[in-house]
């Protein structure tokens, strides 16, 4: 019932300088093969478990053409994950390093070759910003609050069902099967992000104080 008038956006942002690829381009990759990126609090809304499953169907699928997935973070569901992960027989490829500061983060933004987010309930999802800054291409549920404002299907990546796993495991084969173009894809989260920086909250910050000044005046 908010008269759209009244609505304003920005409100999901975060600062972009630390991110550019450009300054993380000199930092070492922490693996040596290109790999999937994901960064997660390990609790149930992120879907880790779906997208672990996801994962190992399409490394059995895709093969020798698959690449590694690296998930970053920690919390309750670890040694579940843990477990799942040696049950599905990907533990060479599925790398826990833990849960990392924002500094600590960086050299796997500057070399993965794509981000994944896959929770089930997210109010926005501000990692994505954070890979996007990053200049990746994105896979992200669509039940992420950010998918509507963030994803240009097709353009810098892809949605996808979160409890849909035959969908995502295609999304992740399609993404590695050398046919799309990446960089180009990178190139255009980098470029469309740069639209949903601190600025970009401030305006529409002043734009709802403003309106709420103009309807106490005018009372």
């Amino acid at each position: 019932g908010m008269p759209e008038e009244r609505i304003f956006v920005g409100y999901d942002v975060v600062g972009l300088h630390n991110f550019d690829p450009k300054l993380l381009s000199h930092l070492p990759s922490p693996l040596p093969e290109k790999f999937f990126l994901a960064v997660n609090r390990f609790i149930s809304k992120k879907n880790l478990s779906f997208l672990i499953d996801a994962y190992a169907a399409y490394r059995r699928f895709a093969g020798s053409k698959s690449w590694d997935l690296v998930i970053c973070g920690d919390g309750e569901l670890k040694c579940a994950l843990m477990q799942q992960i040696k049950e599905q027989e990907v533990d060479k490829y599925v790398h826990l390093p833990g849960f990392l500061d924002q500094r600590q983060l960086l050299p796997y933004f500057a070399h993965a070759a794509c981000f994944v987010h896959a929770s089930v309930v997210e109010q926005w999802g501000l990692v994505v910003n954070e890979a996007m800054a990053a200049g990746l291409p994105v896979l992200v549920s669509k039940r992420c609050g950010c998918y509507e404002d963030l994803v240009l299907e097709g353009v810098n990546g892809w949605g996808f069902d979160p409890t849909d796993q035959q969908q995502l495991q295609a999304l992740m084969t399609a993404v590695t099967c050398g046919s799309i173009d990446l960089a180009a894809m990178g190139q255009a989260s980098l470029e469309h992000i740069q639209h949903f920086d601190p600025s970009f909250f401030g305006e529409g910050l002043v734009k709802a104080i403003n309106c709420a000044l103009d309807k106490r005046a005018n009372k």
